[in-house]
């Protein structure tokens, strides 16, 4: 089975987390993911119990939507992710810095 890179769990959680009832397809975009990928990245997510997939439909419409919300579990984790992003980042710039 792949593993899915902490970065593309980050890049996820981020997405979800500003726009919850984004489609697949726009969070793929948004994301620069194929559909496929992205699919295994929810899957991988809900499995590990971080994000909670929501299906209903719209009574107006009568469409399938889907909604996506970080469980409190997964807002841990992405916090988590952003501070090692961030430390990462801050590390990037030191080291850029010591060479100039």
């Amino acid at each position: 089975m792949k593993k899915i890179k902490q970065q593309d769990n980050f890049e996820v959680l981020r997405k979800i987390h500003k726009n919850p009832e984004a489609s697949q397809r726009e969070l793929a975009q948004d994301l620069g993911f194929s559909l496929g990928k992205l699919n295994y990245c929810l899957n991988a997510l809900r499995e590990k119990g971080l994000v909670k997939i929501s299906n209903f439909k719209k009574k107006q419409n009568k469409i399938n939507y889907i909604q996506y919300v970080l469980t409190p579990k997964g807002i841990a984790e992405r916090t988590k992710l952003t501070l090692d992003f961030m430390k990462r980042k801050m590390r990037e710039y030191d080291d850029l810095k010591k060479e100039l």
